[in-house]
């Protein structure tokens, strides 16, 4: 996610240089076969231009609107599941203890187990991250197994989604808890509501990353932008030329303007549709993480804590 005010002209440069230099080239051919090659045939009325330019520009703009609303919900989700990993710790902490006239574990082993719930919360939020990503076979070792068991670690690893099976740790741990005493039938199932939770925001962000932008839509809005900006001098060069002698060469900054804000609109729609691919304009689902980690640590009385997540050039990842 950009976290700079204003964008730096090198990144906004990054992503349109190519399409500007083809529309300057593109305008001037324009501009030399209507002045010097006599080609006055290609000129066409403006009228029609400036009503094509309108309806791109709705279309470009309902495309920006719903690649900004993917981001939205990803962001939202993401917060969910924030909010959830702090209510699980603090239930952890205050539902699972011995019950008074129980012959349970000490205190030493309650500790233990909280240890246990907390570090796989963070290990389950980690997995989800690289789940969405597409970057588990190559993370996984440092980002995820820290937290777990080692033979946990050998199993969840090798499933086809891990965060899914690292729940099912949770409520099987749960479950374990119920029976030996630790926790009672309320406080069992609130926690369970609490895991129902996290099911329902990782199922949102994988129908957000298994679900891409409608293509009708993204395919389209590249083509009506391109396909104005075929039209666009073809409407100007006439018009620039009735100003006089060489003012038809001002056609060229002009039309690869109007061009180019239309398709850098179209850009901007296209980067923001998959937040969860670790681009420039994604959810910042690693910062996010680092803060649940530095979070529920401290909930836990460590003091070795990581530092928070700060932006590479710009961008929090």
């Amino acid at each position: 996610m950009y976290v700079r005010k204003n964008i730096r002209f090198k990144v906004v440069w990054r992503l349109v240089w190519r399409s500007l230099l083809l529309f300057t080239i593109y305008d001037s051919i324009i501009c030399l076969l209507y002045e010097y090659g006599g080609f006055h045939w290609i000129d066409i009325p403006w009228g029609g231009v400036a009503t094509l330019g309108t309806a791109v520009a709705f279309f470009i703009g309902f495309k920006s609107n719903g690649s900004y609303d993917r981001f939205w919900e990803g962001r939202q989700l993401w917060g969910t599941i924030v909010n959830v990993s702090r209510t699980w710790s603090i239930r952890v902490f205050h539902f699972v203890e011995p019950l008074p006239g129980d012959r349970l574990p000490d205190s030493e082993d309650i500790r233990d187990l909280h240890h246990r719930l907390l570090y796989r919360q963070i290990a389950w939020v980690n997995a989800l991250r690289l789940h969405l990503r597409r970057q588990t076979a190559e993370r996984w070792d440092s980002d995820v197994a820290p937290f777990l068991d080692p033979t946990e670690d050998a199993d969840v690893r090798q499933m086809s989604n891990p965060p899914t099976h690292l729940l099912r740790q949770q409520s099987n741990e749960l479950r374990q808890l119920h029976q030996r005493g630790l926790l009672t039938e309320f406080r069992h199932v609130a926690l369970m509501d609490t895991i129902q939770d996290m099911f329902n925001a990782q199922g949102g962000c994988e129908r957000i990353k298994n679900t891409p932008f409608p293509r009708q839509y993204a395919f389209y809005s590249f083509l009506f932008v391109w396909v104005f900006a075929v039209v666009l001098p073809l409407g100007l060069v006439a018009e620039f030329s009735k100003m006089g002698p060489g003012h038809i060469w001002l056609m060229v900054p002009f039309a690869v303007l109007v061009s180019g804000v239309f398709n850098t609109i179209e850009v901007v729609g296209h980067t923001s549709e998959n937040p969860f691919d670790n681009l420039i304009n994604d959810v910042p689902m690693t910062s996010i993480c680092r803060s649940i980690e530095i979070d529920l640590k401290e909930l836990l009385g460590e003091t070795d804590l990581p530092p928070k997540m700060e932006p590479v050039e710009d961008v929090l990842y």
